[in-house]
């Protein structure tokens, strides 16, 4: 009897694997089933900038942050909507711009101007989902542009910059850099990561923080 007890906890644990990882297939499937083919090939080129919160709109396969104008969060401080007219294809991927000089500034040095983790949430990246990631929600870290996916993932990530920076560039580092979007979604919604946080939790530490302040 004692001998089967290991046997059949390792059976176990194998069948609890197993589980998981149909249900993270199953994930992946709904999650693209509801967004599209269109947008699996907009977000996954195959260039080193893979994956990207990217989108297909008119001749473009795929096209940066829906075209903002990623030069003038550096030039302007705002968020600015680009135009086809001035356009810049890096890696695969589109850039729009609002006028020529941002696109020259562009084209010179693109890796400055192209916003970390391909554009997504950043508060996503946090807990390894490369999902959302709204051009009006942004933050600029040393030098760095940063995209969330509105004003509550932003104040969720500002509880902790330093903690939550470095979650995320381990995570985009570890397992999200050149995957595919939906796989890495589908996964980590199943297989979440240890200190994952719903919305309604961060929404009250949030909260908290804010009653705490003078």
């Amino acid at each position: 009897m004692t001998t089967l007890t290991p046997r059949l906890s390792r059976l176990s644990r194998l069948a609890r694997l197993a589980r998981l990882s149909r249900l993270a297939a199953i994930g992946v499937l709904a999650v693209a089933g509801l967004t599209g083919c269109s947008s699996m090939s907009a977000q996954n080129p195959s260039g080193a900038l893979r994956p990207v919160n990217a989108v297909p709109d008119g001749d473009d396969e795929r096209v940066m942050l829906k075209g903002a104008d990623v030069v003038a969060y550096f030039t302007l401080g705002r968020h600015t909507q680009g135009s086809a007219q001035w356009r810049s294809v890096h890696e695969g991927v589109a850039f729009r711009f609002a006028n020529a000089e941002h696109k020259a500034l562009f084209d010179t040095y693109p890796r400055k101007y192209v916003p970390q983790f391909g554009g997504y949430c950043t508060n996503g990246i946090v807990y390894a989902i490369p999902w959302g990631g709204d051009a009006d929600r942004w933050r600029m870290i040393d030098g760095k542009l940063y995209i969330f996916g509105g004003q509550a993932s932003l104040d969720a990530f500002e509880l902790d910059i330093p903690g939550n920076l470095k979650l995320a560039n381990d995570y985009w580092a570890g397992e999200i850099a050149g995957g595919n979007s939906f796989w890495q979604r589908g996964k980590r919604l199943v297989l979440r990561v240890p200190h994952y946080k719903s919305g309604e939790e961060l929404a009250r530490l949030v909260t908290e923080a804010r009653s705490r302040k003078p």
